[in-house]
Protein backbone atom coordinates (compact mmCIF):
# COMPACT_ATOMS: atom_id res chain seq x y z
CA UNK A 1 0.00 0.00 0.00
CA UNK A 2 1.13 3.57 -0.57
CA UNK A 3 1.77 5.94 2.29
CA UNK A 4 -1.10 8.41 2.12
CA UNK A 5 -1.58 10.67 5.11
CA UNK A 6 -4.09 9.28 7.59
CA UNK A 7 -5.57 11.31 10.41
CA UNK A 8 -6.46 9.05 13.32
CA UNK A 9 -9.61 9.29 15.38
CA UNK A 10 -9.46 10.65 18.93
CA UNK A 11 -8.23 8.24 21.58
CA UNK A 12 -11.15 6.61 23.40
CA UNK A 13 -11.71 3.64 25.71
CA UNK A 14 -13.47 1.99 22.75
CA UNK A 15 -13.26 2.88 19.05
CA UNK A 16 -17.02 2.36 18.89
CA UNK A 17 -17.75 5.27 21.25
CA UNK A 18 -18.79 8.41 19.34
CA UNK A 19 -18.15 12.06 20.04
CA UNK A 20 -21.20 14.27 20.41
CA UNK A 21 -21.93 16.81 17.69
CA UNK A 22 -24.78 19.16 16.89
CA UNK A 23 -26.35 20.32 13.65
CA UNK A 24 -25.62 24.02 13.19
CA UNK A 25 -26.85 24.42 9.62
CA UNK A 26 -28.94 22.54 7.02
CA UNK A 27 -29.19 23.42 3.34
CA UNK A 28 -31.27 21.55 0.77
CA UNK A 29 -29.14 21.13 -2.38
CA UNK A 30 -31.62 19.32 -4.61
CA UNK A 31 -34.55 16.88 -4.37
CA UNK A 32 -32.59 14.21 -2.48
CA UNK A 33 -29.38 15.76 -1.06
CA UNK A 34 -29.02 17.91 2.03
CA UNK A 35 -25.84 19.59 3.27
CA UNK A 36 -25.40 19.34 7.04
CA UNK A 37 -22.92 21.51 8.92
CA UNK A 38 -21.90 19.96 12.24
CA UNK A 39 -19.88 21.14 15.20
CA UNK A 40 -18.40 18.87 17.84
CA UNK A 41 -19.88 19.58 21.28
CA UNK A 42 -16.49 20.55 22.72
CA UNK A 43 -15.96 22.97 19.78
CA UNK A 44 -12.73 21.22 18.80
CA UNK A 45 -11.78 20.74 15.15
CA UNK A 46 -12.53 17.37 13.61
CA UNK A 47 -8.90 17.06 12.48
CA UNK A 48 -9.60 15.36 9.16
CA UNK A 49 -7.80 15.37 5.86
CA UNK A 50 -9.64 15.57 2.50
CA UNK A 51 -10.96 12.17 1.45
CA UNK A 52 -11.68 10.78 4.91
CA UNK A 53 -15.10 9.87 6.29
CA UNK A 54 -17.01 9.72 9.57
CA UNK A 55 -19.56 7.37 11.09
CA UNK A 56 -22.72 9.23 12.15
CA UNK A 57 -25.21 7.91 14.73
CA UNK A 58 -28.83 8.94 15.02
CA UNK A 59 -29.57 7.66 18.50
CA UNK A 60 -32.26 5.01 18.58
CA UNK A 61 -32.09 4.54 14.79
CA UNK A 62 -28.61 3.49 13.71
CA UNK A 63 -25.24 4.49 12.31
CA UNK A 64 -23.91 5.04 8.78
CA UNK A 65 -20.66 6.21 7.11
CA UNK A 66 -20.49 9.52 5.22
CA UNK A 67 -17.71 11.29 3.33
CA UNK A 68 -16.56 14.59 4.80
CA UNK A 69 -17.26 17.25 2.18
CA UNK A 70 -15.59 20.26 3.83
CA UNK A 71 -11.94 21.28 3.93
CA UNK A 72 -9.91 21.13 7.16
CA UNK A 73 -8.85 24.70 6.35
CA UNK A 74 -12.33 26.03 7.19
CA UNK A 75 -12.43 26.06 11.00
CA UNK A 76 -14.26 24.17 13.74
CA UNK A 77 -17.27 22.91 11.77
CA UNK A 78 -17.45 20.19 9.14
CA UNK A 79 -19.91 19.38 6.36
CA UNK A 80 -21.66 16.20 5.29
CA UNK A 81 -23.66 16.05 2.06
CA UNK A 82 -26.20 13.28 2.56
CA UNK A 83 -28.73 11.62 0.26
CA UNK A 84 -31.97 10.45 1.85
CA UNK A 85 -31.97 6.70 1.12
CA UNK A 86 -32.55 4.78 4.38
CA UNK A 87 -33.52 4.84 8.04
CA UNK A 88 -30.53 6.85 9.28
CA UNK A 89 -30.66 9.49 6.54
CA UNK A 90 -34.45 9.80 6.78
CA UNK A 91 -34.19 10.29 10.54
CA UNK A 92 -31.47 12.91 10.04
CA UNK A 93 -33.70 14.86 7.69
CA UNK A 94 -36.31 15.16 10.42
CA UNK A 95 -33.82 16.69 12.85
CA UNK A 96 -33.63 20.45 13.35
CA UNK A 97 -30.81 22.83 14.20
CA UNK A 98 -29.22 22.06 17.56
CA UNK A 99 -30.08 18.36 17.37
CA UNK A 100 -27.40 16.00 18.70
CA UNK A 101 -25.69 13.27 16.72
CA UNK A 102 -22.90 10.81 17.44
CA UNK A 103 -19.76 11.08 15.31
CA UNK A 104 -16.87 8.61 15.07
CA UNK A 105 -13.86 9.69 13.13
CA UNK A 106 -12.22 10.94 11.06
CA UNK A 107 -11.61 7.50 9.59
CA UNK A 108 -9.79 5.97 6.66
CA UNK A 109 -7.02 7.16 4.38
CA UNK A 110 -7.44 10.50 2.65
CA UNK A 111 -6.09 12.03 -0.53
CA UNK A 112 -2.25 12.25 -0.73
CA UNK A 113 -1.91 16.01 -0.36
CA UNK A 114 1.89 15.96 -0.23
CA UNK A 115 2.02 14.07 -3.54
CA UNK A 116 0.00 16.88 -5.11
CA UNK A 117 1.97 19.83 -3.75
CA UNK A 118 3.94 21.55 -6.47
CA UNK A 119 2.15 19.55 -9.18
CA UNK A 120 -0.83 20.06 -11.46
CA UNK A 121 -4.02 18.52 -10.04
CA UNK A 122 -6.73 17.13 -12.32
CA UNK A 123 -9.99 16.41 -10.48
CA UNK A 124 -12.60 14.22 -12.18
CA UNK A 125 -15.96 13.96 -10.41
CA UNK A 126 -18.91 11.85 -11.51
CA UNK A 127 -22.30 12.34 -9.83
CA UNK A 128 -21.99 12.08 -6.05
CA UNK A 129 -18.21 11.92 -6.46
CA UNK A 130 -18.22 15.69 -6.10
CA UNK A 131 -19.14 15.24 -2.40
CA UNK A 132 -15.76 14.00 -1.08
CA UNK A 133 -13.96 15.97 -3.79
CA UNK A 134 -15.45 19.24 -2.52
CA UNK A 135 -13.20 18.85 0.53
CA UNK A 136 -10.16 18.55 -1.72
CA UNK A 137 -11.20 21.37 -4.06
CA UNK A 138 -11.71 23.87 -1.23
CA UNK A 139 -8.40 22.80 0.34
CA UNK A 140 -6.61 23.38 -2.99
CA UNK A 141 -8.21 26.81 -3.35
CA UNK A 142 -7.36 27.83 0.22
CA UNK A 143 -3.72 26.79 -0.30
CA UNK A 144 -3.65 27.69 -3.99
CA UNK A 145 -0.01 28.84 -4.09
CA UNK A 146 1.17 25.34 -3.10
CA UNK A 147 -0.13 23.68 -6.27
CA UNK A 148 0.29 23.96 -10.02
CA UNK A 149 -2.63 24.09 -12.43
CA UNK A 150 -5.97 23.00 -10.97
CA UNK A 151 -8.48 21.51 -13.42
CA UNK A 152 -11.92 20.25 -12.37
CA UNK A 153 -14.13 18.06 -14.57
CA UNK A 154 -17.62 17.46 -13.16
CA UNK A 155 -20.23 15.24 -14.76
CA UNK A 156 -23.81 15.11 -13.48
CA UNK A 157 -26.79 13.12 -14.75
CA UNK A 158 -28.82 16.24 -15.47
CA UNK A 159 -28.54 19.90 -14.42
CA UNK A 160 -31.26 19.48 -11.77
CA UNK A 161 -29.05 16.95 -9.96
CA UNK A 162 -26.08 19.32 -9.76
CA UNK A 163 -24.67 19.79 -6.27
CA UNK A 164 -23.04 22.89 -4.74
CA UNK A 165 -24.38 25.15 -7.51
CA UNK A 166 -23.37 28.45 -5.89
CA UNK A 167 -19.85 27.21 -5.15
CA UNK A 168 -19.51 25.78 -8.65
CA UNK A 169 -20.29 29.23 -10.06
CA UNK A 170 -17.52 30.65 -7.86
CA UNK A 171 -15.03 27.97 -8.93
CA UNK A 172 -15.88 28.53 -12.60
CA UNK A 173 -15.34 32.28 -12.22
CA UNK A 174 -11.81 31.93 -10.80
CA UNK A 175 -8.85 32.75 -13.02
CA UNK A 176 -6.66 30.16 -11.28
CA UNK A 177 -9.04 27.20 -11.74
CA UNK A 178 -10.08 25.53 -15.01
CA UNK A 179 -13.61 24.28 -14.28
CA UNK A 180 -15.59 22.27 -16.85
CA UNK A 181 -18.99 20.66 -16.44
CA UNK A 182 -21.14 18.29 -18.46
CA UNK A 183 -24.59 16.72 -18.12
CA UNK A 184 -25.60 13.30 -19.40
CA UNK A 185 -29.12 14.56 -20.15
CA UNK A 186 -29.65 18.16 -21.22
CA UNK A 187 -32.60 20.31 -20.15
CA UNK A 188 -33.96 22.88 -22.64
CA UNK A 189 -32.19 25.69 -20.78
CA UNK A 190 -28.85 23.86 -20.55
CA UNK A 191 -26.15 25.50 -22.67
CA UNK A 192 -23.19 23.47 -21.45
CA UNK A 193 -21.57 20.28 -22.67
CA UNK A 194 -23.74 17.17 -23.06
CA UNK A 195 -22.29 13.69 -22.55
CA UNK A 196 -20.26 11.73 -20.01
CA UNK A 197 -17.31 13.28 -18.19
CA UNK A 198 -14.98 11.41 -20.56
CA UNK A 199 -15.99 13.87 -23.31
CA UNK A 200 -14.45 16.67 -21.25
CA UNK A 201 -11.21 14.78 -20.77
CA UNK A 202 -10.71 14.39 -24.53
CA UNK A 203 -10.44 18.16 -24.86
CA UNK A 204 -7.63 18.48 -22.32
CA UNK A 205 -3.91 18.67 -22.86
CA UNK A 206 -2.33 16.85 -19.92
CA UNK A 207 1.33 16.96 -18.92
CA UNK A 208 2.01 13.39 -17.72
CA UNK A 209 5.18 14.42 -15.87
CA UNK A 210 3.52 16.94 -13.56
CA UNK A 211 -0.17 15.94 -13.30
CA UNK A 212 -1.88 14.06 -10.46
CA UNK A 213 -5.39 12.92 -11.49
CA UNK A 214 -7.90 12.38 -8.68
CA UNK A 215 -11.22 10.77 -9.55
CA UNK A 216 -14.34 9.82 -7.62
CA UNK A 217 -17.51 8.49 -9.21
CA UNK A 218 -19.38 5.35 -10.23
CA UNK A 219 -17.36 2.26 -11.27
CA UNK A 220 -18.34 2.68 -14.92
CA UNK A 221 -16.69 6.11 -14.86
CA UNK A 222 -13.49 4.69 -13.37
CA UNK A 223 -13.31 2.09 -16.13
CA UNK A 224 -13.37 4.61 -18.96
CA UNK A 225 -11.54 7.55 -17.39
CA UNK A 226 -8.64 5.41 -16.17
CA UNK A 227 -8.09 4.24 -19.75
CA UNK A 228 -7.88 7.84 -20.91
CA UNK A 229 -5.54 8.85 -18.10
CA UNK A 230 -3.23 5.90 -18.74
CA UNK A 231 -3.23 6.69 -22.47
CA UNK A 232 -2.09 10.22 -21.58
CA UNK A 233 1.05 8.68 -20.07
CA UNK A 234 0.34 9.17 -16.35
CA UNK A 235 1.80 6.30 -14.27
CA UNK A 236 -0.50 3.95 -12.36
CA UNK A 237 0.89 4.89 -8.95
CA UNK A 238 0.01 8.56 -9.49
CA UNK A 239 -3.64 7.97 -10.46
CA UNK A 240 -5.77 8.50 -7.34
CA UNK A 241 -9.23 7.01 -6.86
CA UNK A 242 -11.66 6.90 -3.95
CA UNK A 243 -14.31 4.26 -3.44
CA UNK A 244 -16.77 3.32 -0.74
CA UNK A 245 -17.70 -0.33 -0.80
CA UNK A 246 -20.24 -1.64 1.69
CA UNK A 247 -18.54 0.22 4.53
CA UNK A 248 -20.26 -0.26 7.87
CA UNK A 249 -18.18 -0.21 11.07
CA UNK A 250 -15.40 2.00 9.70
CA UNK A 251 -12.59 0.32 11.65
CA UNK A 252 -12.09 -3.06 9.97
CA UNK A 253 -14.02 -5.12 12.51
CA UNK A 254 -17.14 -6.20 10.60
CA UNK A 255 -15.55 -7.21 7.30
CA UNK A 256 -18.35 -5.80 5.13
CA UNK A 257 -15.97 -3.74 3.00
CA UNK A 258 -13.26 -6.40 2.57
CA UNK A 259 -11.98 -7.05 -0.95
CA UNK A 260 -9.53 -9.96 -1.09
CA UNK A 261 -8.08 -9.09 2.31
CA UNK A 262 -8.09 -5.32 1.76
CA UNK A 263 -10.36 -3.30 4.05
CA UNK A 264 -11.70 -0.26 2.21
CA UNK A 265 -12.50 1.53 5.47
CA UNK A 266 -8.90 1.30 6.71
CA UNK A 267 -6.69 0.80 3.65
CA UNK A 268 -8.85 3.33 1.77
CA UNK A 269 -11.21 4.73 0.80
CA UNK A 270 -8.46 6.44 -1.22
CA UNK A 271 -6.22 4.20 -3.33
CA UNK A 272 -3.86 4.48 -6.27
CA UNK A 273 -4.83 2.70 -9.47
CA UNK A 274 -1.71 0.56 -9.05
CA UNK A 275 -3.28 -0.76 -5.82
CA UNK A 276 -6.80 -1.19 -7.19
CA UNK A 277 -6.03 -2.87 -10.50
CA UNK A 278 -5.20 -6.10 -8.69
CA UNK A 279 -8.56 -5.94 -6.92
CA UNK A 280 -10.87 -6.56 -9.86
CA UNK A 281 -14.01 -6.46 -7.69
CA UNK A 282 -13.24 -2.88 -6.67
CA UNK A 283 -13.60 -1.61 -10.23
CA UNK A 284 -16.98 -3.28 -10.89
Amino acid sequence: MSTHTTTHSRLKPSPFLPDMAEIVRKDRLNATETLYQLRLSDSSELGHSPGQFVEVSVFGIGEAPFSISSSPTRGDTFDLCIRRVGDVTTAMERLGLGAKLGVRGPLGRGFPMETMRGRNVLIIAGGLGIVPLRSLIVNLIDERADFGDVTILYGCKNPADMLFKEEIAQWAARDDVDFRITADIAEPSWTGNVGPVTTLFRRLTVDPKTTVPVMVGPPVMFKHVVKQVLAAGIPEDRIILSLERRMKCGIGECGHCQINGVYVCQDGPVFTYAELKRLEEAML
